[in-house]
């Protein structure tokens, strides 16, 4: 039997259940939850819904996270997010939902009357049922258990009905059962395919884009939704030593100019480094990096063309991404996805910004000596080891709503790796899927421009690899790339607009099938 009950009886029925409650970790149990509080011994996983639509959503949504994990919450994973159509009641603002798993010693009413608490002091009041609201806590799982009171119903009881709960819900596992609370989760769903099975009945991933509801990442006091058409991110590296355009940008003018070629051609994105990290660089200081880095930052973000694009800045600093990012910068792009500065991660959860998290083994100066280069199935291995770098990176407090995955086209690859990973991107998203729905579902990135290996099957110098790069960056848009980052972007540009045009036919057929 797995079902809490928590009933108003007779004293021998109570003490009976004393007993069976005792057994499953708790030390006390009362019959009115309204009025006492459990005390529990032991952590259960929970999961826990949000949703809000008034006022400053992500606000709200990073508030009451924090509130969470001051009160005993311990979360320990993200969904995707989500921007969604009201339901039931419908003349209200639209809603961002998604939700998180926790591990907490609180029970379960205590585990309520936390999140009420919680509401209430990010400024809910009683209202309309479904109407607006600032923010929205609901428990969707507690463990292994059932729940049924006068007060608390677990699983949720519109848990399955509700598109917008069971994205974000699907989003929290891995297509691998990775615990005995997730085999319960998934029985509960009372459909012999489990969770999965109920998802897909619903219509899963082709919900998304339909029915009012978009999976969006918060960038620049907006929500992108990356999955419309893929992003061209142009390059500005402000070095002298830099593989391809090292030595041409290094004053503002000509900085500046740069940028202003690559929005009128088309970017959408203008991506900042000011310390190369092409094979064998040596590495700079954080205020060598910050002197090159912030007059050109200021003058890039200050340009009126600038409006609208999204400027990046490609640093493995903590303290240069702390910098950029009060200069006007709105994502950071750390190709060590935290491994070259501790601190990283911690200055990332405080910043509210998106961040490229690439694999790497080493340094720029070790990455491609002959241990860093042994692979035996590359794919599997990069999303192995980049998933365990986002998910120290979640613990520490990063959403995964802000996170971008890049593979690490160059970086302790060998030319035929940077091929398998061209070919096998949908296996990398399939491999970290295993782990983690959400972190499979994030954006990725892919960065092949003018590199190396290309001009080992082309060869040319660097400034004579687009064609090269245009063919790179065809195989990674077909293979689900979201965003490229690119030397030229108007070449790009064209090979990226027809890579969308097939597979938005791609998609259409799919959807005339079904």
């Amino acid at each position: 039997m797995s079902i809490l009950k928590y009933l108003e009886t007779s004293r021998h029925k109570v003490f009976a259940t004393r007993k069976y409650l005792k057994v499953l970790g708790f030390s006390s149990f009362h019959t009115a939850p309204n009025s006492s509080v459990e005390l529990h011994s032991q952590e259960e996983e929970v999961v826990i819904a949000l949703g809000s639509n008034v006022g400053d959503r992500l606000h709200n949504f990073k508030e009451a996270l924090k509130m969470m994990r001051n009160s005993g919450i311990n979360i320990t994973r993200h969904a995707g997010l989500y921007e969604t159509a009201p339901a039931y009641v419908t003349d209200q603002p639209r809603f961002i939902n998604s939700a998180v798993r926790a591990v907490t010693k609180l029970g379960p009413h205590e585990l309520l009357s936390t999140l009420k608490r919680i509401e209430k002091d990010l400024g809910r009041t009683d209202g309309i049922r479904y109407g607006p609201r600032p923010i929205d806590l609901d428990i969707l799982f507690y463990g292994k258990y059932k729940v049924s009171s006068d007060i608390l119903t677990i699983p949720h009881e519109r848990i399955w009905e509700r598109p917008f709960v069971m994205a974000p819900l699907m989003d929290l596992l891995g297509s691998a059962i990775d615990s005995d609370a997730v085999a319960a989760w998934h029985s509960f769903s009372g459909h012999s395919g489990g969770l999965s099975g109920l998802w897909e009945d619903l219509g899963s991933e082709s919900l998304i884009g339909e029915e009012g509801m978009y999976r969006v990442i918060p960038v620049a006091n907006g929500l992108l939704d990356w999955s419309r058409r893929t992003c061209v991110m142009g390059i500005l590296n402000v070095t002298p030593d830099s593989f391809s355009d090292g030595g041409n940008f290094l004053s503002v003018e000509s900085a500046v100019s740069q940028v202003r070629l690559m929005i009128s051609e088309g970017a959408d994105m203008i991506d900042i480094g000011a310390q190369s990290t092409r094979p064998m660089a040596s590495r700079i200081s954080v205020e060598e990096e910050l002197g090159r880095l912030l007059p050109i930052l200021e003058a890039v973000v200050s340009m009126p063309e600038a409006e609208g694009k999204l400027i990046s800045v490609d640093t493995f600093y903590s303290e240069v991404a702390l910098e950029a990012v009060s200069k006007g910068a709105h994502l950071i792009n750390d190709v060590s996805a935290g491994k070259l500065d501790s601190n990283m991660f911690k200055v990332m959860a405080d910043l509210d910004v998106p961040y490229v998290a690439m694999h790497m083994r080493g340094d720029p100066s070790t990455m491609q000596n002959s241990e860093n280069l042994k692979y035996d199935n590359v794919c599997k291995e990069i999303s192995s080891e980049l998933y365990s770098r986002v998910r120290e990176a979640e613990i520490s407090g990063i959403p995964a709503w802000r996170i971008i995955i890049d593979p690490g086209i160059g970086f302790s690859k060998k030319t035929e790796d940077n091929l398998e990973i061209l070919l096998g991107l949908p296996d990398i998203r399939k491999e970290i899927g295993r782990r983690s729905l959400s972190i499979s579902h994030a954006p990725m990135l892919i960065g092949a421009s003018r590199k190396r290996f290309l001009s080992e099957i082309c060869p040319r110098p660097a400034a004579e690899r687009d064609p090269a790069t245009i063919a790179a960056v065809t195989a990674g848009v077909l293979g689900g790339a979201n965003i490229v980052r690119v030397h030229n972007v108007k070449a790009n540009l064209d090979a990226v607009k027809l890579c969308d045009a097939i597979l938005r036919q791609k998609s259409s057929h799919m959807k005339s099938r079904h």
